[in-house]
């Protein structure tokens, strides 16, 4: 089992930053890709970004590409997601999520956070 907590989310302005961390723990985190998906009130879960376990593999939903960033840090079992130049389309729950390999199926994750809110105003 693998339990994870994210933070970091909260109101910004267009234009600012966030960074968001996802904490791990259970079973070993350096064995998992780690992705990190959104979702807006009345939308699907969407794919943002995924990192393989080794960080050396990175995946971005084109929406973001240019101003998000996945990073990773398995010493301490945490993932994290830079945000930059943030839009109010940005505006989100954000889940972390563990899988397999790196991949922007949803399906594919085996484990979830509980999700931290993004507020982007214009």
């Amino acid at each position: 089992q693998v339990q994870l907590v994210e933070s970091g989310g909260g109101l910004v302005q267009a234009g600012g930053s966030l960074r968001l961390s996802c904490a791990s723990s259970g079973r070993a985190f350096s064995g998992y890709a780690m992705g990190w998906f959104r979702q807006a009130p009345g939308k699907e879960r969407e794919f943002v970004a995924a990192i393989s376990w080794s960080g050396k593999t990175t995946d971005y939903a084109n929406s973001v590409k240019g101003r998000f960033t996945i990073s990773r840090d398995n010493a301490k079992n945490t993932v994290y997601l830079q945000m930059n130049n943030l839009k109010p389309e940005d505006t989100a729950v954000y889940y972390c999520a563990a899988a397999a390999r790196v991949t922007a199926r949803r399906r594919d994750y085996n484990y979830w956070g509980q999700g931290t809110q993004v507020t982007v105003s214009s």
